[in-house]
């Protein structure tokens, strides 16, 4: 219990800095301007529409369904209105409470000891998780992830349990019932269902990789097969319920969000999506360069085999198949600290399947041999030892692959490159994977200097974790300092909205200076030059203003905003039949696949109003409604 409130303390310690901060970037549109926020609006629709507000089933949702973590941020503003303190609270308690649970998880693998300790240390230190954190909307992930242990620690209950006790089923039904609580607040959450079956056969039951697939066949372990079938129907419900509430159809998204996927060469998709799980482990081991948006040109498309980033991909995965033939190769006789045991009395790695209380002992009690009948392991001896280390790897491993599988872009296309948010959830397998390699070096080296060498190695790192936290969360403490930020990475996106943030402020060169250097690193962001050609009308420069509000229509035609901005200009400008026809344009503009239908509704709105101006002033009283609209002078 030491280390879960020790590890959980940290946790909170470390962000303790933001909560004086903003809202931020994705925060505005998923709480600010979300209508099903405010308590005039029936909570009910939380259940009908996406993360952002629009119907699930509208062309342009996103399809993002959790409506436990809007109904969350439904009761912060019931209670505190927008102000921004209490919803940042919220999002640290639940990553110092989500801190000690996996602590609580690494307990049951690692033993209570050391490594335990530093396994939850580890995962509450570590910066990726900055975005998800001090970022309210990363709230999501948080809030999946806690549930998603706790699905996984009821199914751990489940197997112990298992032939028993007749409380096994109601420690099945919360492994489900959490299992879909967390798929409600993020669809990564359903994952653990796969987590939990990797942990019954792998951990709970001692198989081998080799084994399992003969065991599951052949029907040895009737309680192990029920329980998997199980889950994969349980699993597949959750699954099948979902797609069909979001009306049976993908989400659509831009071409600047994931470039790859929008990409015509087979050669760049492949290549570049290969590559990105790579780049993703790498945020995880060495998170030096962290950014609020990845979209665009963050990471630029592998479009031949030539691309020297190539070498990382080729790298990655052969590590990948060396670690799959290491667990899935026969072991016979092992050696353990220069003299060799047989029949799986010590694991692998040169040590027995004890706990770390028990490695530090001087006399080490004899393990008990895991027996094997009719595919059913001995109970006592499930009882008496932790696992080895190499079903701790392929437990770690699935931690930490399978989570990730649905951002792969392998089975569908994402609304992202790289998310960090994306990564709470499989950054446990991942300092489970660290901790556990630092535990099997730990116990193989011999020399005292190497022994303490290590440990302080891994102590180090979280300090330097720990550290770097601290620091990235100062760039989350507002808008400007989040976008300046990400200057290196993701220019456009960043100098765009800085733009956005200095003009809120009437900094108003400042903000054509970041305007115009968003355009320059990537030309046809219809919103950048809309947001350019509003900025130059609201200073009266209407010829510069009508210039980038025609290219932001040339880049997106259904922008309807620079419609209506556009015919007020020409409107005042005394051009009116010109000003009617981009009223009338921009009134037959439907809503289909945009963003945000209810902005588009308002401008659309607002077009036909002054259209119904415009004829008032002509005294057209009545008008009859033409069969279509000639293309504009100017294109």
């Amino acid at each position: 219990m030491i280390a879960e409130l020790v590890s959980s303390a940290l946790g909170l310690a470390l962000y303790l800095n933001t909560l004086s901060a903003d809202f931020c970037y994705d925060d505005s549109r998923a709480i600010k301007t979300n209508q099903d926020l405010l308590p005039e609006t029936p909570w009910t629709h939380i259940f009908y529409n996406d993360f952002w507000g629009t119907l699930l089933t509208h062309s342009g949702s996103h399809k993002s369904y959790r409506p436990l973590c809007t109904l969350s941020f439904r009761l912060n503003h019931a209670i505190g209105g927008l102000n921004p303190w209490s919803y940042h609270l919220v999002n640290v308690l639940l990553h110092a409470a989500v801190t000690g649970l996996f602590t609580s998880f690494s307990k049951a693998l690692l033993g209570d000891g050391c490594w335990t300790f530093l396994a939850g240390l580890m995962f509450a230190s570590h910066p990726i998780h900055t975005e998800a954190v001090a970022g309210i909307v990363g709230r999501a992930d948080v809030g999946a992830s806690l549930f998603f242990l706790l699905s996984l620690l009821c199914y751990m209950k489940h197997c112990s349990t298992r032939g028993s006790s007749a409380r096994t089923w109601g420690w099945f039904l919360g492994t489900g019932l959490c299992a879909g609580c967390s798929m409600l607040w993020k669809e990564q959450g359903l994952t653990v269902l796969a987590v939990s079956a990797v942990y019954d056969v792998f951990v709970f039951h001692r198989l081998k990789v080799r084994d399992v697939f003969p065991t599951i066949y052949k029907r040895k372990n009737l309680s192990l097969f029920l329980s998997i079938s199980l889950l994969t129907f349980w699993g597949t419900s959750l699954l099948g319920a979902r797609l069909y509430w979001m009306g049976n159809k993908p989400p659509s998204f831009s071409n600047s969000d994931n470039p790859a996927a929008d990409s015509d060469s087979l050669l760049a998709r492949t290549l570049t999506f290969l590559y990105l799980p790579t780049k993703n482990l790498w945020l995880l081991l060495c998170p030096d360069t962290l950014s609020f948006d990845w979209s665009m040109d963050a990471v630029p498309l592998l479009k031949t085999v030539c691309d020297w980033r190539n070498l990382h991909t080729v790298a990655f995965y052969a590590l990948l198949l060396l670690a799959y033939y290491g667990l899935k190769s026969p072991r016979g006789d092992r050696e353990c600290n220069g003299k060799f045991a047989a029949n799986g009395k010590q694991n692998a790695n040169g040590h027995s399947c004890l706990s770390d209380a028990e490695y530090r002992n001087s006399e080490i009690k004899p393990s008990f041999a895991s027996k094997v009948e009719n595919g059913i392991k001995n109970t006592a001896s499930q009882r008496t030892q932790l696992p080895s280390t190499e079903n701790i790897v392929v437990l770690s491993l699935s931690l930490l692959i399978i989570p990730f599988v649905p951002a792969t872009n392998l089975f569908f296309y994402v609304g992202f490159v790289i998310a960090e948010r994306v990564l709470y959830i499989p950054s446990m397998g991942f300092c489970l994977l660290i901790t556990v390699g630092a535990r099997a070096l730990y116990v193989k080296v011999q020399k005292r200097f190497l022994k303490s060498l290590i440990f302080y190695a891994t102590a180090t790192l979280i300090v330097f974790y720990g550290l770097k936290t601290a620091i990235r969360n100062g760039d989350w403490q507002n808008e400007e300092m989040l976008y300046r930020s990400g200057i290196k990475v993701n220019p456009a996106k960043a100098w765009g909205n800085l733009g956005n943030v200095l003009k809120s402020q009437s900094k108003i060169s400042e903000a054509e200076s970041a305007y115009r250097n968003a355009l320059y690193y990537r030309s046809n962001m219809a919103d950048m030059l809309y947001n350019l050609g509003l900025l130059l009308q609201e200073n009266s420069r209407f010829a510069e203003a009508l210039h980038y509000y025609k290219l932001a229509i040339g880049s997106r035609p259904t922008l309807a905003s620079a419609y209506l901005n556009t015919g007020i200009i020409l409107m005042n400008q005394g051009k009116t039949e010109e000003a009617r026809r981009t009223f009338l344009k921009c009134s037959e503009i439907p809503d289909e696949n945009l963003k945000d239908p209810h902005a588009h509704k308002s401008s659309v709105t607002s077009c036909l109003y002054n259209l119904g101006k415009l004829y008032h002033e002509q005294g057209h009283y009545e008008v009859r409604p033409e069969p279509c609209c000639p293309p504009f002078p100017w294109f």
